[in-house]
């Protein structure tokens, strides 16, 4: 009897077409949107933090960097703002059992493209800073504002043109949607040429490109102190600021973005794929970088901090002036009397800031 009621259950079950696993990946499906959620509202609060103060003058931020750090929260944004909504709508739309689709196709391109712009925009970033450095008085003859512009151009229309062949559904790229990482991802285990090359054209340069220039200026970051020291200045300089920036800048990048790279090989090589948290950690893994790189490129950074004081003060008195006057915030004029000064300034502190650094790396010399 036991029997023909455990066949009778199994019947019904395939009848219905209920799946006993169902609802263990309902759970793992809620909590990974949880996760990817609570994570798109960190990239987008940091990223329009940074928006507020960086579309406005910074002392002691040229017109290049400004730029250049506007293209990379433009492409952290877009984690938070196209990857992430994307992906969740499909996993939303899209049945496990079905096979893949135009509408997969487009979110994987949107997916590698955004990823490969913000691996060529902080390779961007670290190469103007290692001509900041060490190249002070070439530096408006290499990096004019025309061709900051091209470098920044080149790093938002090469992804699409290199990754274009993902849009296709019928071409030698198969695109799938993934149920452990709810992402639609191409099948690099089928096309093993083509992943490798992705690799080989996006990772391996911009972390060669990071890793030599981001070295290059922590040496002669650490070669100054060391002449400082000689004449007993060590006291009266400033914190070892290139240590406190570039190794987390460069930790937080490979640490990110290593583990995905790794995992993309293994499947083209081996074509076989990793266990299913394995993968989810892996594939989102680096959107996390969008969120870090509002810390390490500008909350360290103190004339960053004091101008958000300002945005921030301000919109308190544009929006409520109450609440600003019982948190004892200056009032407006005082607000915009600071406000005057500090942009007036801005020139002031960069022409300082220039000829401290040419002056030193000379000595160097």
């Amino acid at each position: 009897m036991w029997t023909a009621l455990n066949l009778s259950a199994a019947d019904d079950s395939n009848l219905t077409g209920a799946d006993p696993r169902r609802p263990q990946e309902l759970d793992h499906r809620s909590l990974k949107v949880s996760i990817i959620v609570a994570l798109g509202v960190m990239i987008t609060l940091g990223n329009v933090a940074v928006l507020l103060v960086i579309t406005s003058s910074v002392a002691g931020w040229s017109r290049n960097s400004r730029y250049l750090l506007l293209s990379l929260t433009a492409a952290d944004s877009a984690f938070a703002l196209l990857v992430m909504p994307l992906n969740l709508w499909v996993s939303l739309l899209k049945d496990y059992t079905e096979g893949p689709d135009v509408l997969c196709h487009l979110v994987a391109f949107c997916n590698a493209t955004v990823y490969s712009t913000c691996m060529y925009t902080l390779a961007t970033i670290s190469l103007e800073r290692y001509v900041a450095v060490l190249y002070p008085l070439q530096y408006s003859t290499l990096l004019t504002r025309r061709r900051t512009l091209l470098l920044i151009a080149f790093a938002w229309g090469f992804p699409p043109c290199l990754l274009s062949p993902i849009t296709f559904p019928d071409s030698i790229i198969e695109v799938h949607f993934s149920a452990a990482s709810l992402v639609c991802n191409p099948s690099y285990s089928t096309n093993m040429g083509y992943s490798l090359s992705l690799t080989c054209f996006i990772f391996f340069p911009c972390s060669l490109v990071m890793t030599y220039a981001n070295l290059r200026v922590w040496c002669a970051a650490k070669m100054q102190r060391l002449r400082l020291r000689q004449y007993d200045c060590a006291r009266r300089s400033r914190h070892n600021v290139a240590s406190r920036v570039l190794v987390p800048v460069m930790a937080a990048y490979y640490a990110c973005w290593t583990p995905c790279m790794a995992v993309m090989i293994y499947n083209a090589v081996t074509g076989s794929t990793v266990p299913e948290w394995v993968e989810f950690v892996v594939v989102w893994l680096p959107t996390s970088n969008g969120f870090l790189n509002c810390i390490f490129y500008f909350w360290i950074n103190r004339s960053f901090r004091r101008k958000f004081h300002l945005v921030l003060q301000r919109l308190t008195l544009a929006l409520c002036p109450k609440l600003a006057d019982a948190l004892g915030c200056c009032s407006a004029a005082e607000t915009q009397f600071v406000s005057g000064i500090m942009d007036n300034n801005n020139s002031v502190h960069e022409r300082s800031a220039s000829v401290s650094s040419t002056c030193t790396l000379l000595s160097l010399a």
